[in-house]
């Protein structure tokens, strides 16, 4: 069969599988959830919010320490680095796996997302499949983006927003031979869920209103969403931070889950994904956002239903990062759609009720939501169609643009990196647009190490070196204390003296040896290696450990060798 008639079946495949996960991980959340709230009336607080999070997160933590026996959190940053380090293979696992962690999760209360967990399924259905029929690395890549864009799509039925995030999050190149595909599985994703739920938008019970007088507070909409989207990012990281000195993991699940169970049992908006929350803000129903609260009964003011949703919105983030932390599995991507529709309902009931502007609540509900997302995860073009297929409408498009472009401009000048890539660009293990990075990336320089070139020891004489000019075929020689790198000595270094040999025995190496134009710790990686190569114009670099020790050599004309072969797997279409 040829290969593209091949990908375009596989994509339809990877669609369908994509689709069944995503339904059946939205069906088991919501059955846990039911069962948990069906405890107490909607009147009355519900006690056991206290103790969901901790049996959750412990449930969790116990499948994944003892069952999987692997990292399956921060589903989106995985993908990132099975692409840029494992040439975009995913265990077999991470199709099963996050499905079933994170129903855990957020069944019991976690405050999370299920679409990374989601995301990382598809991408490891289509990983699975392509490493099955033993695909080159650019097709095995192209069914990962199949599986991620599906998942979005199914998720939400939001065919464009899918094929969006592969493109612009997960940094896909766009040439025919993948956007056929990816195209293909979203929509095919999108129709299963129409066949499975029906074909009416996610929040398809709001239709959207947009004045062109408002211009002006949708601009400032995203100024708001640009602050908060990097306060967004920077809490989280810090948290994260906070919870990794915990060393036993059972310490982490008791605070984490005390933590959680308190954040719900006053906000108990914040259990789960919110997405009935933020359906109820669309529809200005601010009264059942109180329901199991301690503060039911009382919404009448403006007062309390400003500081309440104000609390919502800000110990949100807390409860995200405190559920992952902890050990839960979920993603941010429901988080910062909820943390944007609670900014963008109180920027509006704000507006209206001090300056009597007439705001439409629900429409800078949705454009809050574009607005975080955009600046959380860098992503302005998934947001803005994201939302407006949310909708199954485009009348916002306009204020949709217009936010996430703002929010965008103002977080990426505070912080450049996603929430996805800050990890791993801090280990400089990020795939990006640029080529020439990620082609560096992919080499493997433990294989290029040359060990052929003989030593000689610091303390001996020319004779030695003569010695070891009759047994190399290089013209280089790494001069040795005891293991050490010392310096070098070139053949040139010694071609006038080394055909006399009144002078083997007296003229010791030291006068010969010259220190290295630089040294390669083992381990380094590509592009620090180029950089060295092009400061010093040498051809031959000593790899050398942490220690000191001498371990071989890399040559520049290895080092470009693998760069084109690289380059060549990675741009084959």
């Amino acid at each position: 069969m040829p290969e593209k008639r091949l990908m375009f079946i596989l994509a339809i495949v990877v669609g369908v599988l994509a689709a069944l996960a995503g339904h059946l991980l939205k069906e088991a959340i919501h059955a846990v959830q039911n069962i948990a709230n069906s405890f107490s009336s909607i009147t009355s607080v519900n006690w056991l919010y206290l103790v969901f999070p901790t049996i959750g997160i412990a449930l969790t933590v116990v499948f994944v320490r003892y069952f999987v026996r692997d990292d399956i959190s921060h589903g989106v940053t995985r993908i990132f680095y099975a692409i840029s380090r494992k040439q975009s293979k995913i265990k077999f696992h991470n199709t099963y796996s996050s499905v079933l962690a994170s129903a855990t999760t957020i069944g019991f209360g976690g405050s999370v997302g299920a679409e990374a967990p989601i995301v990382l399924t598809g991408a490891a259905i289509g990983s699975n499949i392509g490493q099955a029929l033993r695909l080159r690395y650019n097709l095995i890549t192209l069914l990962l983006g199949c599986g991620a864009a599906a998942a979005i799509a199914a998720v939400y039925k939001a065919p464009i927003a899918g094929f969006a995030f592969v493109l612009e999050v997960l940094m896909l190149e766009l040439t025919f031979t993948s956007v056929v595909p990816l195209l293909i599985a979203s929509v095919t994703a999108a129709t299963m869920t129409y066949l499975l739920v029906g074909l009416e938008p996610f929040f398809g019970h709001y239709t959207p209103v947009f004045n062109l007088s408002n211009t002006f507070y949708y601009a400032g909409l995203g100024v708001l969403g640009g602050v908060l989207s990097f306060y967004f990012s920077r809490t989280t990281m810090w948290l994260e931070a906070k919870f990794k000195q915990y060393k036993n993991i059972w310490i982490k699940v008791l605070v984490g889950g005390t933590i959680l169970g308190l954040l719900i049992f006053i906000f108990p908006p914040l259990y789960g994904e919110g997405y009935d929350s933020i359906g109820q803000l669309l529809s200005e129903d601010t009264s059942t956002i109180f329901n199991h609260s301690l503060f039911y009964g009382i919404s009448d003011s403006f007062l309390t239903l400003l500081l309440y949703v104000v609390g919502i919105l800000f110990f949100k983030i807390i409860a995200m990062t405190v559920t992952n932390a902890s050990g839960g599995v979920g993603g941010t991507f429901a988080p910062s759609l909820f943390f944007g529709a609670m900014m963008g309902y109180l920027f509006a009931i704000t507006c209206n009720h001090f300056f009597d502007s007439q705001l439409p609540v629900g429409s800078f509900t949705l454009v809050g939501m574009a607005a975080i997302m955009s600046g959380v995860m860098k992503a302005p073009i998934t947001s803005m169609f994201l939302v407006a297929e949310l909708t199954g409408g485009f009348q916002l498009f306009l204020p949709l643009m217009l936010a996430s472009a703002v929010s965008f401009a103002l977080s990426y000048y505070f912080e450049p990196y996603s929430i996805y890539t800050k990890r791993l660009a801090m280990k400089g293990e990020l795939l990006t647009h640029n080529k020439d990075e990620n082609t560096l990336q992919f080499i493997d320089i433990n294989s290029l190490i040359e060990y052929d070139c003989v030593s000689v020891d610091v303390e001996g004489k020319l004779r030695d070196m003569v010695d070891a000019v009759s047994r190399s075929k290089r013209n280089i020689f790494p001069v040795l204390d005891k293991g050490k790198l010392c310096g070098v000595i070139t053949l040139d270094d010694i071609r006038e003296v080394m055909f006399k040999p009144s002078m083997w025995n007296n003229m010791p190496l030291k006068n010969y040896m010259e220190d290295p134009a630089d040294v390669i710790v083992q381990g380094e990686d590509a592009r620090r290696i180029i950089s060295k190569f092009e400061a010093t114009e040498a051809w031959n670099l000593p790899v050398v450990t942490d220690e000191g020790f001498y371990v071989g050599f890399i040559s520049k004309s290895r080092m470009l060798t693998a760069y084109r072969e690289e380059l060549q797997k990675l741009t084959s279409d």
